[in-house]
């Protein structure tokens, strides 16, 4: 009898009767099954673990890379913050200081008056300390030609002390009056200054505690 018959007669409520080949056979396809079983119950689930961790790993690695160069870098940040603060204060100090203001405000004022223009409105507002500067608005109404408006910026430009005018809601337009090439200048300017050590040292104390209660 040959082992294709063997198969057909076994007896499969008496397999202790099998032949030892069959048996043999039926263990090794048993452990076949219960390792595809094991590999898909538990073998699979650790191989996905691991694939996730070794992408963790490399995320970690490739952010570990890049604080070790902004870390390598710091110091020349630094040193280019210190650089950028001096200039930075060089540039301020050009603008007037406390004392110099209100002379400085009767400048502008009377070289407006000696380049023709008629100063309706002069008027210095209240100042506001911002954190390098203090601003001072100014309400203008002025009169004057187009070439006396010219003069007069020219004039500001002149003066000792760096002045720099910032124009807001200001408005330039003919005068309704008869006057040919007459304009009307009406708004507000700003000017500005730098803050002395006692303001400066107020300034920093007020941005510390504001940057603490938004913590």
């Amino acid at each position: 009898m040959n082992f294709v018959d063997e198969l057909q007669n076994l007896d499969t409520s008496n397999p202790g009767g099998w032949p030892s080949w069959v048996k043999l056979a039926s263990v090794i396809a048993l452990m076949v099954v219960i390792g595809v079983a094991s590999y898909f119950a538990f073998i699979e689930s650790q191989m996905i673990s691991l694939t996730k961790l070794e992408a963790d790993e490399q995320a970690t690695k490739t952010t570990y890379k890049i604080k070790q160069r902004k870390a390598s870098q710091l110091p020349a940040y630094k040193a280019q913050l210190e650089e950028m603060k001096l200039i930075l204060n060089s540039m301020l100090r050009q603008l007037p200081s406390k004392n110099e203001m209100s002379d400085l405000i009767v400048d502008v004022s009377q070289t407006a008056l000696a380049s023709g223009i008629e100063n309706e409105l002069f008027e210095p507002g209240t100042e506001t300390l911002k954190e390098f500067y203090a601003e001072k608005p100014i309400a203008l109404r002025m009169v004057g030609k187009y070439h006396q408006f010219g003069e007069f910026v020219s004039g500001v430009a002149s003066l000792p002390r760096v002045v720099i005018l910032t124009m807001h809601d200001i408005s330039l337009k003919p005068l309704d009056n008869g006057r040919s090439g007459v304009l009307l200048l009406e708004g507000t300017a700003k000017t500005y200054r730098y803050l002395d050590e006692d303001e400066q040292a107020e300034m920093d104390a007020k941005l510390v505690d504001q940057a603490a209660a938004g913590k």
